[in-house]
């Protein structure tokens, strides 16, 4: 079923992409455009998304240390 929903999804994107950018192409070469853009930006987002994940952890992590300096000089220092 995923090959089967690639080249459907692909041959969507490959249509919209030639629309867009005004270009001519026949049936093929529009869902070839469409299935390599699904897995070029397929493989972009899964990137993004893991490197986004890590620095989302080391984002939170700051953050919490602010937190616990903020809560330590309010409260707890005298």
């Amino acid at each position: 079923m995923p090959i089967v929903a690639l080249i459907v999804i692909g041959a969507a994107a490959g249509f919209l992409a030639t629309r867009l950018m005004r270009i001519e192409a026949d049936i093929p070469t529009t869902m070839l455009i469409g299935i390599i853009g699904a897995l070029i930006g397929g493989l972009l987002l899964r990137f993004l998304v893991t490197v986004m994940g890590w620095l989302s952890g080391f984002v939170g992590a700051v953050l919490g240390a602010l937190l616990v300096i903020w809560v330590w000089k309010t409260y707890l220092r005298r």
